[in-house]
């Protein structure tokens, strides 16, 4: 058995895990990290790439298929369904040098390709190695949640994990789960030409504001895609090829394949964390706002921290401990400031509040504005005239915003910048866009704050008539 020492030890080589070996690495601390699976983890392998590749994919083919309004000939794409899953492993491909072990190793990272294994607060085992850390990164990430649906442990199913080396069509994809992954791959695949049924057990888009949901969920509906609300899964029965799903109200759906996305579960199975004094929680690791567990040399980022379970969440966790870890310097992180995106067609952004939470915590002091896409001339160019802005505000200052439509997941950018950095609706206002751009949906959404303010304001008309009069 070897031992070594080493100044950070991270466990986990996702997204937020490599992100700290790296910092800390070129700035001067020694840094040995543990990956027993794939460099890059889940988003990507099995996640964000992947998926966005594929949905790419289905857009080619919908684009295809929805020429005429452009004048040009609706036609009937030809879909080689492994073809496009060759696409999907050649944009991991193209990615995963940037993950990979030798960029890490050439970053002076000592890897290690095994799983970790705590054996005392400040000791892990990994493989015939035992490393003794100053301070330790558990990143470990989440794998698909996979409930016990009866009868689902003798059928055949794909989780987010095995669907991208599916190389054969489903004929009708069976998708338990209305979220944000069930319903981007309902999507891709209804475009692709498998029929789709998504059973959700609860509300589809659930998280999001209902308002720009249903835009969203209507979207799919109108695409072909069955999307059954209030269906919880009940039993699950057939072979592969022949696979029913029935719901707790007697509802039986068919399909040929099954693709479980009901939602995440953190990896941490395998740490062994009572042998660290680490406490778990329901959804993961307990943390303090610096992201410390309960054993102070241990941080935990990322999914297995238990919030947010975003790619870019685990790369602003890594930045909040490598102040503290690195300069010991007080460093906390907060999630007011950090968007999300469902990448649907059209898609649907939030960051901050949404309407119903400001309304709960401010009360008659918000103000809602709003800024219609079918206002804006690019989107009309563009026939992307689908969707609109939902800005809350308190006090002349935006405490979130909702975005559904084409290219939300970019128009909320500068909203998120906003909330990162308190800054005023003026302030928002005052941005010049390029005209004609989908980005002047932010610019006119901020002054459709101040349009009473102005337009409608019998004091300034007084104060502008009396300028007109006495003013040369």
């Amino acid at each position: 058995m070897k031992r070594i020492k080493t100044d950070v030890l991270v466990i986990g080589g996702g997204s937020g895990g490599l992100s700290v070996a790296a910092g800390a690495s070129q700035m001067g601390a020694s840094v040995t990290l543990l990956e027993g699976h794939k460099m890059g983890g889940d988003c990507l392998n099995f996640g964000c790439v992947p998926s966005k590749a594929l949905i790419a994919s289905g857009k080619a083919a919908y684009a295809q298929a929805h020429g005429i309004q452009f004048g040009v000939a609706d036609n009937t794409p030809t879909v080689d369904y492994a073809a496009a899953k060759d696409h999907v492993a050649d944009v991991i491909a193209t990615i995963a040098p940037l993950d990979s072990v030798e960029r890490f190793e050439g970053l002076g990272v000592n890897v290690i390709e095994e799983f970790g294994e705590f054996i005392s607060p400040t000791e892990v085992k990994a493989g015939d190695t035992i490393i003794t850390a100053r301070r330790i990164v558990i990143s470990t990430g989440s794998s698909p949640l996979v409930p016990p649906i009866p009868g689902l442990d003798k059928v055949p199913y794909e989780t987010n994990e095995t669907l991208f080396e599916l190389r054969e069509q489903p004929e009708h994809l069976l998708v338990i789960g209305g979220g944000p992954i069930g319903l981007e791959m309902a999507q891709a695949h209804i475009r692709l030409g498998s029929k789709v049924t998504v059973i959700e057990g609860a509300k589809a888009l659930g998280k999001d504001d209902p308002e720009l949901a249903e835009v969203v969920l209507n979207s799919l509906r109108d695409e072909g895609v069955e999307i059954a609300e209030d269906a919880l899964a009940a039993e699950i029965r057939g072979t592969a090829g022949a696979i029913e799903v029935e719901v707790q109200d007697g509802r039986v759906f068919k399909g040929t394949h099954l693709l479980m996305a009901v939602g995440r579960k953190s990896n941490i199975d395998r740490l062994n964390i009572e042998a660290a004094g680490i406490e778990r929680t329901r959804n993961g690791l307990k943390v303090d706002a610096g992201m410390r567990t309960t054993n102070r040399r241990v941080y935990a980022i990322g999914d297995v921290a238990g919030g947010l379970q975003f790619t870019h969440v685990a790369g602003y966790h890594a930045g909040v401990i490598i102040r503290s870890m690195l300069f010991g310097l007080p460093s906390k992180a907060k999630t007011s400031h950090i968007p999300w995106a469902t990448y649907t067609d059209p898609e649907l952004s939030q960051v901050g509040l949404t309407e119903a939470q400001a309304r709960e915590v401010h009360g008659d002091k918000l103000e809602v504005v709003r800024f219609d896409y079918h206002h804006n001339d690019r989107a009309i160019a563009e026939r992307k005239t689908k969707g609109f802005i939902k800005v809350m505000v308190v006090k002349g200052r935006p405490i979130g915003t909702s975005i559904v439509g084409y290219q939300a997941g970019e128009l909320i950018n500068l909203w998120a910048l906003a909330l990162a950095n308190n800054m005023k609706m003026s302030q928002i206002a005052a941005m010049v866009a390029p005209y004609p751009t989908i980005g002047e949906v932010n610019k006119r959404a901020a002054g459709a704050y101040f349009t009473p303010r102005l337009f409608d304001n019998p004091t300034v008309k007084k104060v502008v008539g009396l300028v007109q009069r006495f003013i040369p």
